[in-house]
């Protein structure tokens, strides 16, 4: 049994006796749970955290959270304490408890010797506890008087926030100032670790490491360490100062460093921000270097000077803000002289030889009161061939249309509405500029859906839109060309729900009005009609009926359901072929097509009607509701001729539509199923001539077929698999994996490959035309590997890929480290992968 004496200063003492550990909280990261009695973790607090692995389907899976799952025990932790409490705020009003002759048991009792009035020597091994805060040496000396202390021989500290060793520690409680030599440290709320030759704190809130180091990997087994020859420590304004310091792996420099400043907390700080690199067969090798400005708590910006080999320098710069009542960024790049060539493929730049390239990004979103809101998103960039040139797609998507939009919205209850326009810009440097979408400026909307009872809504749609081209297509013929002009849709309707707990029945009606004003030119792009209009009534009832029996598969309980649904539409035809069409085209054919008043998006044209669609559905669902199968077929029975189509389409007199059914199936967690398949009964000519350039018909065949296969193999590595066809646009393979080699490997690789696809065919005659054919050629390949490892990791990614309209291909290579507890160079790789493979984390 140990001896408690009581005869020293309360709280004094240990308050402040390793007052110098103030430096560790430059590392200190959000709190994580300490471990519990009787746990065996050797990096205590800060235990691995298992990943949630991403559902099967989800479209984007979120980044894995750091694993130090690799890490081996740290042998610093064997003095770690798992009973001590970790709460710090005990520590005011906590009694110290002080222990001396623990090495012997307390066999020659208590050692204390007293040379020198309020001069206490302890001696045999001394324990000091207070709340969280435990101090352990073999030699303790305490002046009463002048608050000296000198802790000797393997000195040991614990507290909530870390552990440390020294082989002395010296001091005054009164001032605050102490001195720890031969320092050991880990912090337990971010598992970073280091030593350092002398540490000094000169006050509470300053501290100083002479010869420190830090890492996050485990002790003795460092890939990576920081090192430096000075560390000033500020608590006050949360930054910390280094000088002459290295950044090392495996024991070899690779960074040096003069000078730098680094955050000791959350709040933020100016500075250098990781470099992103890499090449690209567009601009060669390139470097990004950002600098952060924290200019003040609520806006803050960020420059960054980039260099690209084959076009020379260029300036980003980025502003964000966030006011009371409205916040946004400002992003712009901007090079002055671009030294590449301008490589217009196509016929189709609009640089103008132009070496001044530049994007701009602005976002605001304002809150202008009394409900009203304000939104914007406006993209620019300076010509169409900037994405094709500046990006290698690992970092951006591939963009063929920039959009840009500012709106004023307020709703209510029952209604909402909206003012503002949308402008749109080609950046497909295979495109022509006239394939972008009419300019809507302005707009406006208002719709209402009000209940009148508990089965009646009253409700209307409406739109007001004026079109404005830039760049027309040359108007060819007799074809209708793209004139500007103004449009006002209003649609209101009566619904009616009436349903139980097996059955629905769903009457709506509709009248539509739709009224134009084209511009005075309107003749000399082959309309008869400056201010056309159409006025068309839409009827329609929806009914179903929901059986559901309970059946046992596989050795599991189902609940079955059987849902036999109807679908009726009558719309009388309106001939609308002297109506432009501004932002209208006929929509993709699918399953939910089945049950929908309109085959055309947007207002231009409303198709005619006189259908009926009967379709069925069959699902099975686990106890806890879960779907874990969907099968559906379902077909429209056509009563009349389809006369309403987009310009230069002859009408249709089709008794029936394409069958379509779809199938998902997920028994479980590790593997997802889906599929979806298109018959068209109806023979038609092919918008597209044969490979000898000959009218044919088609039909009587499949139209659209879909497989996509996922399975999970070897805990979060994943398997996709995906075929795709639509007649007339695409037939593709995608394959992709995720393959675990190991605990620490993993390996990566993607394949899209086209087997027929719409391709200009050249004749031996020098005719040339557009033919849906045979490709057989790569559209997107990518290869990688990932390594994982107590704290580094990396990734290697190559890529080859289709860049634009006209096909053309361009290779890029990342290389990606992340340095754990410090962040990673070159993030963007793993964007671009969580969009490129299902299932990616």
């Amino acid at each position: 049994m140990t001896s408690r004496i009581s005869i020293l200063p309360k709280r004094r003492l240990l308050a402040t006796a390793v007052a110098f550990i103030v430096s560790g909280y430059a590392f200190e990261a959000p709190a994580q749970s300490a471990p519990t009695q009787g746990e065996t973790r050797a990096v205590a607090p800060a235990a691995p955290v298992a990943a949630e692995t991403c559902p099967l389907g989800s479209f984007i899976c979120p980044p894995r959270p750091v694993s130090y799952a690799l890490c081996r025990p740290n042998a610093m932790l064997d003095f770690y304490e798992p009973s001590i409490t970790k709460d710090s705020s005990l520590r005011d009003t906590a009694v110290t408890d002080i222990h001396s002759g623990i090495d012997d048991g307390n066999l020659a009792g208590v050692k204390v010797e007293s040379p020198e009035p309020n001069v206490y020597h302890m001696t045999g091994g001394v324990r000091l506890e207070r709340a969280d805060q435990v101090l352990r040496a073999q030699d303790v000396t305490y002046n009463s008087d002048s608050t000296a202390y000198d802790a000797r021989g393997d000195v040991k500290y614990q507290e909530a926030g870390m552990l440390v060793s020294a082989d002395r520690m010296t001091g005054t409680t009164t001032p605050n100032q102490g001195d720890a030599y031969n320092v050991r440290y880990q912090l337990l709320q971010s598992r970073g670790n280091g030593v350092a030759d002398h540490a000094k704190v000169m006050d509470p809130q300053h501290g100083r490491f002479t010869l420190a180091s830090y890492s996050t990997c485990d002790v003795g087994s460092r890939m990576w360490e920081f090192r430096a020859k000075t560390m000033n420590l500020n608590k006050e304004t949360g930054v910390g100062e280094a000088r002459s310091a290295t950044m090392r792996f495996k024991g070899v420099p690779f960074m040096y460093l003069p000078y730098f400043t680094f955050p000791l907390d959350d709040r933020r700080k100016s500075g250098f921000l990781y470099p992103t690199f890499g090449s690209s067969s567009r601009s060669g090798l390139f470097l990004n270097l950002p600098y952060y400005f924290n200019l003040a708590p609520n806006y803050d910006a960020t420059i960054t000077p980039g260099y690209y080999s084959d076009r020379g320098f260029m300036l980003g710069a980025e502003f964000r803000y966030l006011l009371p009542r409205s916040n946004g960024t400002f992003d712009v790049s901007y090079m002055a002289r671009d030294r590449g060539p301008d490589d217009d493929e196509s016929g189709t730049s609009d640089r103008d030889g132009s070496k001044q390239r530049y994007f701009v990004h602005i976002t605001n979103s304002t809150n202008l009161g009394n409900g009203f809101n304000f939104g914007a998103n406006i993209n620019r960039a300076s010509d169409n061939q900037y994405f094709r040139d500046f990006s290698n797609d690992l970092y951006q998507s591939a963009i063929g249309i920039l959009s840009s939009s500012a709106y004023v919205t307020k709703g209510g209850k029952y209604w909402n509405a909206a003012l503002g326009a949308d402008d749109y810009q080609n950046v497909d440097a295979g495109l022509p500029n006239y394939v972008v979408p009419y300019r809507r400026w302005p707009r406006a909307t208002f719709n209402l859906d009000a209940p009148v009872n508990d089965w009646l809504d009253v409700g209307v749609d409406s739109e007001a839109v004026a079109f404005r081209k830039v760049d027309r297509a040359p108007v060819s013929g007799t074809f209708p060309g793209q004139v500007d002009g103004n449009r006002l849709d209003l649609a209101p309707y009566l619904a009616a729900d009436f349903s139980g707990a097996s059955w629905f029945v769903r009457p709506r009606v509709e009248y539509r009005y739709t009224d134009y004003r084209l511009d005075s030119d309107f003749r000399s792009f082959n309309y008869t009609k400056q201010s056309p209009s159409r006025s068309v009534p839409i009827g329609s009832l929806d009914a179903g009926l929901i059986f559901d029996k309970h059946v046992n598969l596989f050795g599991s309980d189902y609940t079955q359901t059987l849902e036999p649904r109807i679908y009726y539409l009558y719309v009388p035809y309106r001939n609308q072929n002297d109506l432009p069409t501004f932002d209208t085209n006929v929509m993709s054919f699918d399953f939910w097509q089945l049950f929908t008043t309109n085959r055309f998006s947007g207002a231009d044209r409303q198709m005619d009607a006189n259908n009926l669609t009967a379709a069925l559905t069959t699902r099975l669902l686990d106890d806890s509701g879960v779907e874990r199968l969907s099968a559906s077929i379902g077909q429209i029975k056509y009563f009349s001729d389809q006369k309403v189509q987009m310009p230069g389409v002859a009408p249709t007199d089709f008794s029936k539509s394409d069958y379509v059914a779809q199938l998902a199936i997920q028994l479980n967690d590790k593997w997802r199923f889906n599929s979806s398949y298109q018959w068209n009964p109806n023979k038609q000519q092919s918008p597209y001539l044969n490979d000898q350039g000959q009218v044919f018909q088609q039909g009587r065949n499949t139209d659209l077929a879909t497989v996509q296969l996922q399975r999970r193999i070897k805990g979060d590595g994943i398997v996709n698999f995906s075929y795709r066809y639509r007649r007339n646009v695409m037939e593709q393979f995608d394959t992709s994996v995720v393959f675990p080699v190991s605990e620490r490997w993993r390996a990566l690789a993607r394949w899209v490959f086209a087997r027929r696809d719409v391709l200009p065919v050249t004749l031996n005659n020098g005719a040339t035309f557009s033919a849906f054919t045979f490709s057989h050629r790569t559209l997107e390949a990518a290869a990688g590997v990932e390594y994982d490892s107590c704290c580094v990791a990396f990734r290697v990614l190559g890529r080859h890929y289709v860049h634009d309209y006209l096909r053309k291909t361009d290779n890029a290579v990342m290389f990606e480290v992340e340095f754990k507890g410090l962040g990673s160079l070159n993030p963007q790789s793993g964007a671009y992968l969580r969009r490129a493979i299902l299932g990616y984390q």
